[in-house]
């Protein structure tokens, strides 16, 4: 039809013919049904250029009840945590990055598997428990700022919580009248907000910014024990009357510390007696953060504490690249990007993480024959903290095969495994733009997420780009969807509605 089309109407019919396959390939890319393949810029490849890092700058969220703040890579050249010349620290190896991604997933599965289906408030307190010793007041403190009086130690049992990693993004909120600035990692696997706090017992981690100083907050107030929040916290203590806090991560880090509320501000927007962890025991692999965002599901988490300001809404954008583009978080109702794809949040597998259901998984726009039981077991969760994508052995197997069939045909050179990725690939001399077999995640409702070129491979340097996904030990994990899988999507989580989004596009 076309050939004769082209021999009588000449440019009018290339025209059409132009014009309806580009209407094919909006409607596949809405449908995520007919993409075979992606153009990955070989950019991708080099090494980040600090020099084309914008200015992040905060900005009001569009809407009447809203806000939108800068996010970047911890670690990247546009972080805030970056430092220049001889105080500039090593950034995490490849290696490190993906072997702490592996710690954290091993978390997950045990945390998912202690609290699916039993609802489950407290851990098991195998531990050792983490021991503060409250410190004294500063003669400076305000009068809201009551340090207990007692001087004995508190003993806390250390729960499990969520390896930090170093594949993390940070934004910078204020806390405290006048506001802190503090720089945190914001992590969708973790419900309680923190902060290192002065003074620090013993110890504090050495971080880029000043130390949160609670004496020189005037709206700054430590919580009761016999507050009903002091109940909310996974784990929690008494010293003097003052609820405490603490949370021990899977690679041994920790913090510990006074559970407390000020005032928060999150770009124009201000929240008045927010609750967080006034950490002076904190110790561990955190990089250069002040502490973390909470943005989980959890009573003590952001969203939720905020949900009458906004709605229980927030979505957020990881950049393609470390520089170059900034991403953001968004906070309220106007977050919603109306080209999201939706998908129902199933709340009653857990606490705290965000679950939802894989239906199934495409490679160069053809459905994989994977059998649909194995993802309705322990399901999937959306996490930004996770770098790589977990799924079954059983579905993770028909996806790298039908991947590396793809870069066969393509013509690419086989690479050596690299830590947890075992398809990998030589792209040493490629310039230009580099062809890759399109991958999709289906979702349950219809939603696909059409995974940019940029989430598709894992870049460990030129001579070894491996396929961003890797298999769980056993069918029966639960399924991540990494943020390497999110890049330049809004993401977008809605308590109210239930609902988690994706929305391509959008940095």
């Amino acid at each position: 039809m076309a050939a004769s089309c082209r021999r009588s109407h000449g440019s009018f019919c290339l025209l059409f013919v132009l014009l309806l396959a580009a209407t094919a390939s909006a409607l596949g890319a809405a449908v995520g049904s007919s993409i075979s393949h992606v153009q990955l810029s070989a950019e991708f490849l080099l090494p980040v250029d600090s020099s084309s890092c914008p200015t992040p700058q905060e900005q009001p969220h569009g809407a009447p009840t809203g806000t939108r703040m800068p996010i970047v890579h911890q670690h990247g050249p546009c972080s805030p945590l970056a430092a220049a010349g001889k105080h500039a620290g090593k950034a995490p190896s490849h290696t490190e990055i993906l072997a702490a991604d592996q710690r954290r997933v091993e978390y997950i599965h045990r945390r998912v598997s202690e609290t699916t289906g039993r609802g489950a408030r407290r851990p098991r307190r195998t531990s050792a428990p983490v021991e503060l010793q409250p410190g004294s007041p500063s003669p400076a403190s305000a009068s809201s700022y009551a340090k207990p009086s007692s001087s004995s130690p508190a003993n806390l049992p250390a729960s499990s919580g969520t390896a930090l990693g170093t594949g993390n993004y940070v934004v910078t909120i204020g806390l405290g009248t006048p506001p802190a600035r503090s720089t945190v990692v914001f992590d969708t696997g973790s419900d309680t907000t923190w902060v290192q706090c002065q003074p620090c017992v013993a110890y504090c981690y050495r971080q880029k910014e000043p130390i949160f100083n609670p004496s020189k907050s005037y709206t700054y107030a430590n919580i009761s024990c016999s507050s009903s929040y002091c109940d909310d916290l996974y784990t929690s203590g008494c010293s003097g009357g003052h609820c405490l806090y603490a949370v021990q991560y899977g690679d041994g880090s920790y913090t510990v510390g006074f559970y407390a509320q000020d005032t928060l501000k999150l770009g124009y927007d201000v929240i008045k007696e927010f609750r967080f962890g006034c950490g002076e025991k904190n110790r561990g692999l955190f990089g250069k953060a002040a502490g973390l965002m909470g943005l989980g599901r959890g009573k003590t988490s952001l969203p939720v504490q905020a949900y009458n300001k906004y709605n229980g809404v927030f979505a957020y954008c990881l950049p393609a690249s470390a520089s170059g583009t900034t991403g953001f978080l968004d906070f309220g109702p106007g977050a919603p990007a109306a080209n999201a794809r939706l998908t129902p949040m199933l709340t009653d597998n857990g606490p705290t993480f965000y679950y939802v259901a894989i239906t199934g998984i495409k490679v160069g726009g053809h459905l994989l024959s994977i059998p649909e039981s194995i993802f309705s077991g322990a399901g999937a969760l959306v996490d930004s903290g996770t770098v790589i994508t977990r799924l079954p052995p059983s579905a993770y197997e028909p996806l790298s095969s039908a991947f590396a069939r793809g870069m066969e045909g393509l013509g690419y050179k086989k690479a050596p495994a690299f830590s947890i990725l075992d398809t990998c690939y030589d792209l040493t001399g490629y310039q230009g733009s580099i062809a890759l077999p399109a991958v999709a995640l289906v979702f349950d409702g219809g939603a696909c997420l059409d995974v940019d070129a940029s989430g598709i491979l894992y870049v460990a340097d030129v001579s070894q780009a491996c396929l961003a996904f890797a298999a769980n030990e056993d069918d029966t994990d639960v399924a991540i969807v990494g943020n390497t899988q999110q890049k330049t999507y809004s993401v977008l989580y809605d308590l109210g509605k239930k609902v988690v989004g994706f929305a391509p596009g959008a940095c």
